[in-house]
């Protein structure tokens, strides 16, 4: 199976939409995936998420399958920290916690991130069990029995679809994180999701009964190249 995860194009947060670039991007990703096709498509339940997968869905004929896990509004009640004035930032955004979270003594605790005194006000270890229970459904839906203990996915079914997941970049933090078996304090500092990007994601199958999951290509935007549509990194750095 090769995943496909891709974050919306370029967003109005408020009213929840895409901005005209962003449609722009949506089409662009619309002719990319009918180049291989796609079998399964899912969507967060966000505005700026379907209205990124409807041009792909059109294009190939596709029903989407709405998951309300995926919006990331889940993903900002788990993993954001209290700054002054009574507003909040995401834990991979802000700046001491960052500078924490890449700390040896941080480093040290793995998986269990969270359990140093830094993070004690905030309940982390909840939030990343939530993640991974989400991202464990998902994934035995589709035929893998995710293994943490050995970091791999017991094969219940083969599997040689390619399935899309139309989300988020906070949300993409903590559930590639978790798929991958790389602790959220690492990913997460060290990654990034561009608009429209596509992460590709191989479960390698010639373990034996055992799959392992391959980024093949991490915040890839071919698309936008291809169509012309040159925009600088997240509307930033020109890259």
């Amino acid at each position: 199976m090769i995943l496909y995860y891709i974050r919306h194009g370029d967003p109005i947060y408020d009213p929840d939409s895409l901005t005209e670039l962003g449609h722009k991007q949506a089409e662009a990703l619309a002719k990319r995936f009918a180049l291989y096709g796609l079998d399964e498509i899912y969507c967060s339940t966000s505005n700026r998420a379907i209205q990124t997968a409807e041009p792909t869905c059109r294009k190939l004929g596709k029903e989407m399958t709405l998951v309300d896990w995926a919006n990331e509004s889940h993903a900002w009640e788990r993993f954001t920290v209290a700054v002054p004035g009574g507003k909040r930032e995401w834990l991979c955004v802000n700046n001491e916690s960052v500078i924490k979270l890449n700390s040896k003594e941080v480093a040290d605790l793995g998986d269990k991130w969270y359990q140093h005194e830094y993070f004690k006000e905030y309940d982390f270890s909840s939030a990343v069990a939530a993640v991974n229970k989400d991202v464990d459904n998902f994934f035995e839906k589709l035929g893998y029995r995710h293994d943490r203990e050995n970091k791999r996915y017991e094969i219940i079914r083969h599997n040689d679809k390619r399935v899309a997941l139309f989300a988020h970049a906070g949300f993409g933090m903590s559930f590639l994180s978790s798929l991958l078996d790389v602790p959220y304090s690492h990913f997460s500092t060290h990654f990034d999701l561009g608009h429209s990007s596509v992460t590709a994601i191989n479960f390698d199958e010639r373990f034996g009964k055992y799959a392992v999951a391959k980024i093949c290509q991490l915040s890839n935007d071919s698309h936008l190249y291809k169509e012309g549509i040159l925009t600088g990194y997240n509307n930033g750095i020109d890259i």
